[in-house]
């Protein structure tokens, strides 16, 4: 069914332009001013702002092997309420995507079940154990590159033997950086003042930046395309840096969490515990600079559902990971863009762009012939809170559960459907300020 999407201001050329969409067999088949209606479901967006889907390279969707936390239906359901239209799901499975028999349950699950696409990590090694290499050239043709999330590659030599083997196959490694012999046994937070203060075990920012510092120079030797994810630390962000200076291959993510909490912000609850940690002011700070400058190309949400029970233990006891798909761009644009801390241009850039660009994935701009992926906001909402019980996700542990934000995701389209849209929005032009309101009233959004 051919769509016209009007009403809304589109991402066009740089900037936010009153202009109507034609999508018709999954595609953009026309951007104008003003659009025949003749054949077309119209689909009015109320002043909301349409920009390409969001994209988050790094999220777990629990299927095959830990359906009790989330599946495939639910973490993408959560992905589309969030304005994401494509996923990159992390291996950390049962089985392990590390051969093509091993990824084919997933991917299966993935074409019965994904309201989004989904875009499978291989696994680096065998069963992520670090001590053989994975098939990494039969998982090349299905994957958008590889990864052992959840653990650090601990031997040198085979880091470099993946690297050498995915340059040749011209995939990225993504790579979680932590060098387990820098660990304190137990640790549940950034060893920094809270720790001090509670008397917890802290983890140390060098056992993620010594694995990155290490990295770079493998990527010196081999030249493979190298993204460092979930960076957390001051160091790594330096090095990353640097090594750009140098023009090396390597690109960065790091998530809502490291840039708009520090450990000052925390709590005795399991909604506060992931690896690595919400770290220092100063390491907040310094991912924000470095979203400004270039440094850190992509937002992702590290998206860890767990089981309630498994996150009911404080921070002792729960186990390491928070959800995030669902209210990730409110609090971006709450606490980094209405704060004049960082344009909106930037965080779209690091949500809908850079994404693409690292990982080969198609779309990423409004034009005719391109995917008709596309996320529609409601910016500078009446305030109402991040709420997890109303999340599609069935994780519901998040640091930001109660924060107050002024942005919605008002509707998601994905290969040319409608995959989410808030049942009864509000929305009104204030005409002096040319802002665009919007809350839903059904869901509790009214202040």
């Amino acid at each position: 069914m051919r769509l016209l999407l009007t009403g809304g201001s589109v991402f066009f050329g740089g900037g936010f332009h009153p202009l109507e969409i034609a999508v018709s067999e999954g595609r953009i088949v026309s951007v104008s001013p003003r659009l025949p209606r003749d054949g077309a479901a119209v689909v009015e967006l109320n002043h909301g702002f349409v920009v390409p889907g969001f994209v988050d390279v790094h999220v777990h969707l629990r299927e095959p092997g830990f359906s009790y936390k989330e599946t495939i239906a639910s973490g993408t359901a959560a992905a589309a309420a969030g304005g994401y239209t494509a996923v990159c799901a992390m291996p950390n499975l049962a089985p392990v995507p590390d051969s093509p028999e091993h990824l084919r349950a997933e991917l299966e699950a993935i074409a019965k079940d994904a309201r989004v696409h989904v875009y499978p990590y291989g696994a680096i090694t065998r069963g992520e154990q670090g001590e053989a290499l994975a098939d990494l050239a039969a998982l090349a043709p299905d994957v958008p590159g590889f990864s052992d999330d959840g653990r650090g590659v601990q031997p040198e030599d085979m880091m470099r033997r993946a690297m050498a083997l995915a340059k040749k196959l011209d995939k990225p490694i993504a790579a979680h950086c932590e060098d387990e012999r820098l660990l304190t046994k137990g640790w549940c937070v950034h060893d920094g003042a809270f720790a001090r203060k509670h008397g917890l075990p802290g983890n140390d920012p060098a056992s993620e930046w010594k694995q990155v510092e290490r990295d770079i120079q493998l990527v010196r030797e081999t030249g493979c395309r190298y993204h460092v994810c979930h960076v957390s630390t001051k160091e790594s962000a330096a090095l990353i840096r640097a090594a750009k200076g140098e023009g090396l291959p390597v690109t960065c993510e790091t998530a809502p969490h490291y840039l708009c909490l520090c450990d000052e912000d925390l709590e005795d609850d399991g909604r506060f515990k992931m690896n690595p940690p919400i770290r220092s002011a100063g390491d907040r700070d310094a991912l924000v600079e470095g979203l400004l400058d270039g440094t850190v190309d992509c937002i992702a949400t590290d998206h860890a559902p767990h089981s309630a029970e498994e996150k009911a233990r404080g921070l002792r006891g729960s186990l390491n990971g928070v959800v995030g798909l669902e209210c990730a761009f409110p609090v971006l644009y709450t606490e980094l863009v209405k704060t004049g801390k960082v344009p909106l241009e930037t965080i779209l850039n690091a949500l809908c762009v850079n994404p693409r660009r690292i990982f080969g994935l198609p779309g990423g701009t409004i034009a005719e012939g391109q995917p008709a992926d596309l996320t529609v906001l409601a910016l500078d909402c009446e305030p109402h809170i991040v709420a997890p019980e109303r999340f599609q996700s069935m994780g519901r542990a998040t640091p930001f559960e109660g924060r107050t934000v002024n942005a919605a995701v008002y509707m998601t389209i994905c290969g040319g459907k409608i995959v989410h849209e808030l049942e009864s929005v509000v929305v009104a032009r204030d005409a002096a300020k040319g802002v665009i309101r919007g809350y839903d009233r059904q869901e509790g959004g009214e202040p």
